[in-house]
Parts: structure tokens; sequence; C-alpha cells
């Protein structure tokens, strides 16, 4: 087992507002079972997605139609507070009974012992599970998550604007100067240090995409060359005024689905989200045009809160959603998102999104999107990153000062 420290160690604490304070208050599980049922609480940020959210509370309610005395309540938090939030209630012996986490808020929650081991609750030897993105799920021998979602990065484009996706980076720049015009723009990535955990997603494809990595898992690399490479090819796009900046994901997303952006790189979560926005979009997806094919991935594990009263009715939940017929089913919701164990595409989801395959074929070269041998202080080697970064794009350094800069204060946050 990890070394346990208080999550406030982590992050400081934070303040909730709204449905979040309200959810988060005490532990989301009855003390005590009301009339006999267990009541627990389930937080994520996809339950607020208008795409997928709704469709996720009816998978959740197929799960409670199947018990007598476990009943599962989605929460949605916000994503740009979601891990703060959790790992702060969590820390205090409270917060949800299960979670939807990414993996940077996950390393750090499993590092500080704020999550139940599964080894003894789900026997993940009964499950087809996927190798490659499932081995993030272990630590030290011990299991403590689950993969919800595993998602992978790809560029979206409007195949109306973009007849033919590029396949290298100087087509992948030229077709965003040709399409930004008016207001239309030819791509779209975040940009800003309110979205810092979004924006460390975006960067993430530019630097191993480039050939880099933010370390050697021994020590950190932020500063390398390749590192350097990659940033440069981000703020070159930032500087060449080829996207909106200052908007934020949700209004970048929009204008995507109304037809004023050309291109941008999204996981296949995204998928489902953009056909709700609207249906009537031509949009298509390929493999990101950079040098290298390697990619970020959404690995979201559903985990146990350890201050949970309701553990073994949690497990419950978890061995529901792993059989093959609730996987089949969790993934059709998903859209162009993996789940836990190997499942097949149905000939109908195919005909209707023959992209799907593009997102499958990139699993055995995407990445988790932490820093390899410092997993649990991604979250602060992320800030550090981004604040070095967006000090870049605003013209307050050139970048190889502020990744030098970068490279400094996280080899002093990591010790």
């Amino acid at each position: 087992m990890r070394k346990q420290r208080t999550c406030l160690g982590i992050l400081a604490a934070t303040s909730a507002i709204g449905l979040v304070a309200a959810l988060m208050t005490g532990c989301g599980s009855d003390a005590e079972p009301s009339g006999g049922v267990r009541k627990l609480t389930f937080a994520a940020s996809t339950f607020g997605d208008p795409g997928r959210g709704p469709q996720l509370t009816q998978w959740i309610d197929e799960f409670n139609k199947s018990q007598d005395k476990i009943e599962i309540s989605p929460a949605a938090v916000p994503y740009p507070t979601f891990g703060q939030t959790v790992l702060t209630q969590m820390g205090s012996g409270k917060g949800p009974d299960l979670v939807r986490f990414d993996m940077p808020e996950f390393e750090a929650a499993a590092d500080a012992g704020l999550i139940a081991p599964l080894d003894k609750v789900v026997d993940v030897g009964k499950y087809d599970l996927l190798k490659q993105p499932d081995q993030f799920m272990v630590h030290d021998g011990v299991r403590h998550g689950i993969i919800f979602e595993a998602s992978n990065y790809a560029m979206f484009y409007n195949a109306d604007l973009i007849p033919k996706p590029p396949t290298s980076y100087e087509e992948f720049v030229s077709t965003a100067k040709s399409l930004t015009k008016g207001d239309v723009y030819g791509l779209a990535f975040r940009q800003t240090e309110a979205e810092e955990a979004g924006v460390w997603q975006d960067i993430f494809n530019y630097v191993h995409g480039f050939g880099g990595a933010w370390s050697d898992g021994k020590s950190l690399t932020i500063n390398s060359p390749e590192n350097l490479k990659g940033l440069q090819a981000y703020k070159d796009l930032y500087d060449a005024n080829v996207i909106p900046r200052g908007a934020d994901a949700a209004t970048f997303r929009r204008m995507f689905a109304e037809g004023k952006v050309g291109m941008e790189l999204n996981n296949g979560g995204y998928v489902t989200a953009t056909r709700g926005q609207n249906p009537k979009l031509n949009f298509s997806v390929a493999p990101i045009p950079f040098p290298v094919r390697k990619q970020g991935a959404i690995l979201a594990p559903i985990v146990i809160n350890e201050a949970s009263a309701g553990k073994e009715e949690a497990a419950t939940f978890i061995r529901w959603a792993l059989e093959p017929q609730n996987q089949v089913k969790l993934q059709e919701v998903l859209g162009a998102s993996s789940v836990a164990t190997t499942t097949q595409r149905s000939a109908r989801s195919l005909e209707q999104t023959p992209f799907l395959t593009v997102f499958d074929e990139l699993t055995e070269s995407s990445l988790p999107q932490v820093v390899l041998g410092f997993e649990a202080k991604t979250p602060d080697i992320r800030k550090v990153v981004v604040q070095n970064v967006i000090a870049a794009l605003q013209g307050k350094a050139d970048l190889k000062s502020a990744l030098d800069r970068a490279q400094q204060q996280a080899t002093e946050l990591v010790g």
C-alpha cells in the first residue's frame, strides 16, 4: 500500500455551492438503511453532460429497478471544480459513496488512502478487462478502481468545411488558417488558467504528439527539447489567431456544433455530446496528425469512498456494471469511448458512426493524462505547468524560460 497522507495535504479546502454543497455535507449513503434500502450517491461530472447525462441516469435506473435493498442517486458535479470538491470532502471523511474520477485525482485519492481497495469485493478474474488501460487501476499490487470510461483523443473535424482531413501538422496548421475568417475559426482549444485541468488535457496531446513526455518515470522532463517543440506548436497556433481566444470549452464546443469551428482535438465521449447539441452536424474523426502517434486518453475509474458506510452495496453496483449486458449498454451511452471490458461494436452502431473504429484503434498508443512515476503528484505538477504555459501564451515570458521555471518549481514540489 502507498503511504497514506491527509487529502488536505494534496488540495486546499474549498467550499461548494448549490447541489454540490447539499450533496457533500455528509457521506453519500444513509448511515442506516431507510426502510431496508441503502441509499448511495454516485458523483460524476458526466451526469451534467447534456448529451450523455440523461442516458447515464437511465442506465443507473436499470440497476435500481433490479434491486430491492440498494438505491443509487447520480449527482452531477461541475467538471472544473469536480476533483478539488470531491477530494476535499473525502479527505474530511465525507463525500459521495461512488466516484467517477479522472486519473490525476484518482491517483491522488489512492495515494492518500481515500479509496477503498476492491480486491476482496470485486473478482476481476470473472471479466475480460481491457489490459492496456486496466494496468493503471492497480497500485503496489492493490486495485483501487475499475474503468468506467476509457476515451482516446482524436481530431474532430467538420466534414462540410474539411472534405479531406489533414494528415500532418503542417496540413493541420494550413487548414486552420484557411478556415479562419469572419466568425468561423479553424481550430479551438482551451487556453485559460480557469480551465486548468482542461488545458492540461489539451497540451498533453501536443507534448506526446511531438515525441515528448512529462517525465522519464524517475525524473521530471518538463523542459525537454521535445516538450518545448510540442508546446511551441500549441503556442504557434494560439499566436496565429486561428482559435476563439478566451472562449471556454463549453463555448467553443457549441461553436463547433454550430459549424463555426472547423477542428478540435477531443476524446470519444464528445461524440454523443456533439450530436446532442446538433444532430444534423456533418462531422467526422481522424487520428491527430502530429509527428508521433501517441495521444492522451481520458481514463475515468469508478471507485468506492473509503469513508462510505455502504461499501458492500457500492461493490454490488460495480459488479452489476461489469456484467456483459450492462457493459454493452454503458458503451452505447458513452458513444465512442470504451468501457472496462472487451465489447463488440454492433453493426448498427458502426453503420451510424463508422469512425468508431478510429477511436478503438488508438487504444494501444494512448496514455492516461498523468505524470508517470509521479502519478499522485500530477495535480500539483499540472498546476505549475499550466500556469507557466499560460504565462508564455500571454507574453509574460518566453516559452523556454517558462518551461525551465516549471521544471524547477515542479521538481521542488515533488522533493
